[in-house]
């Protein structure tokens, strides 16, 4: 795993140990910043399971000014904290050991306004769709702000939920990525 581009494009990125985290390849990764961006103006990114830090990382190697990032594992935690170094993005990057349901009450009491928000949860958790809503009425999203939903193939999701606009699905293997924007 790597950066793909920007700032810190090339810088290896370690994996978290053992096998409880699937991190995102660098194939998928590649093609969800095609779909979403491909660089940023600044702005704020959300990774509420972030494994490894990766999709955060490229979104601040590729432009976004600040990130928080979130898993509820403690090896998790720790190879965010040293990717994140290794980058250079320790300085603008905030990291909690929390699960999803509490990071987003505690981000909503700080009036966190996010542009950019990353969905990778365990594919057997299957909470993809309630935490989606859950952003939403948090009112954590900024005007136009866009969620990336990474998710098992097997389910689908095309229905707007709460203000957010299908836009688009992609499968790569077992992996699909959806995405949704704030309108």
């Amino acid at each position: 795993m790597r950066v793909i581009s920007g700032t810190a494009k090339g810088r290896p990125l370690k994996a978290v140990p053992g096998i409880g985290t699937r991190p995102t390849t660098d194939k998928v990764k590649e093609a969800i910043f095609s779909m979403i961006g491909p660089y940023f103006d600044g702005g704020h990114v959300l990774d509420l399971f972030a494994g490894t830090g990766g999709l955060s990382i490229e979104a601040l190697s590729r432009g976004m000014e600040r990130a928080v990032l979130t898993d509820i594992d403690k090896k998790s935690i720790e190879t965010i904290r040293q990717n994140l170094q290794a980058a250079g993005f320790a300085e603008r990057a905030e990291l909690y050991r929390n699960d999803a349901l509490r990071a987003i009450k505690a981000l909503t009491k700080r009036a966190a306004k996010f542009d950019l928000v990353f969905l990778d949860p365990p594919y057997r958790l299957k909470v993809v769709q309630s935490l989606v809503e859950q952003l939403d009425e948090a009112d954590l999203l900024s005007p136009d702000a866009t969620i990336v939903l990474e998710h098992d193939t097997d389910d689908v999701y095309r229905e707007p939920i709460g203000r957010l606009q299908w836009i688009r699905r992609a499968e790569y293997g077992d992996t699909a990525v959806t995405i949704y924007k704030n309108t």
